[in-house]
């Protein structure tokens, strides 16, 4: 059995040091003073909906302009696949808005497993369909021609090409859940509501960094060949798997006393500690498989795209060799 009262010992004393001159919130109240939510229902996901985030405008935003680009192609004839834009808006910014905007945000500080949830959806779900909705080729083709270029500027620039590195990305990607759960930062998050927010935005951003490049569609520079990024999106199953099931196994609370003390009669800290290393350990292995074979599938249309390709070639040469009266 796996045990992480050492890890715990040694990554808490740096950031609790760090973090101690901060003022705590009552323990009694979730993150940003919130009281601590009903009982966790169908019912009450569906009434703690809020539509008053910062979140919430950017996610309205970030819709109305994927919108907008399609609509401009449409206008002068061109055609933009549906799959895309359903892949985008659904999934993608739907599934934000689902653990972030809808009623689950009332539960993440108070139930491990529903910021396990939010993490899974966050990082790894919603990521991969804004990748499969190619908002940067739609930017490419609607934008006029001064944007454009700033655009591609930026997409090809020097820190972009260092954070979109496949092995840069898996780093990041791997490593930030550890840096977050076994020391005080969590903790921290529980108690600052713009912490807490930050986390989230983070785990979007890194979630992106790491897909985008192996899944996207979108145009990258020093994208890998479709093995290797089969076999990164395969190295990557194993860390949810030893997360997850370190905080099953684990002997300590995560966020210590912090959901002890909301006193929650309908919830046990040490039973939801371990629904939520059985949603990461679970959950993360369903997508990142699923993935894999979503990226087995995009190499074998590239594979079929490519024949095709040189097929028409050599038509194309075989051609040219009999109007010049070769033998072909």
């Amino acid at each position: 059995m796996l045990h992480v009262d050492s890890i715990f010992a040694a990554t808490s004393a740096v950031p609790a040091a760090v973090l101690a001159a901060t003022p705590a919130g009552p323990p009694a109240l979730a993150a940003g003073g919130e009281a601590t939510p009903p009982p966790f229902t169908v019912g009450a996901v569906l009434t703690e909906t809020r539509l008053d985030s910062w979140l919430a405008l950017g996610l309205v935003l970030a819709a109305g302009l994927y919108l907008y680009g399609v609509h401009r192609l449409r206008l002068r004839g061109d055609r933009w696949p549906i799959s895309r834009t359903v892949f985008f808006l659904g999934p993608g910014l739907g599934g934000i808005a689902l653990v972030t905007v809808s009623g689950l945000h009332a539960y993440d500080t108070a139930l491990l497993s529903v910021h396990m949830v939010q993490h899974m959806v966050l990082s790894m779900v919603a990521p991969i369909f804004l990748a499969l909705g190619a908002p940067m080729t739609l930017a490419l083709r609607t934008l006029p021609v001064g944007a454009r270029k700033r655009l591609l500027a930026i997409v090809h620039s020097r820190v972009a090409r260092v954070y979109s590195f496949p092995l840069v990305a898996f780093a990041i990607f791997v490593v930030n859940p550890f840096a977050l759960y076994f020391s005080d930062l969590y903790r921290f998050t529980l108690e600052h509501a713009w912490a807490h927010e930050l986390v989230h935005a983070h785990f979007i951003m890194t979630g992106c960094v790491f897909f985008w490049p192996l899944l996207g569609l979108d145009p990258l520079p020093g994208r890998w060949p479709y093995p290797a990024r089969a076999l990164l999106m395969l190295l990557s199953v194993p860390f949810h798997t030893v997360l997850g099931l370190t905080i099953m196994q684990s002997s300590t609370l995560f966020g210590g006393d912090w959901y002890p003390s909301l006193n929650l009669s309908w919830s046990d800290p040490w039973d939801d500690q371990v629904v939520a290393g059985g949603i990461l350990w679970v959950g993360g292995e369903f997508v990142s498989v699923t993935m894999l074979a979503v990226l087995v599938v995009q190499w074998i249309k590239q594979s079929e795209r490519e024949a095709r390709r040189v097929d028409r070639e050599l038509d194309r040469q075989e051609a040219r060799d009999r109007a010049a009266g070769t033998p072909a």
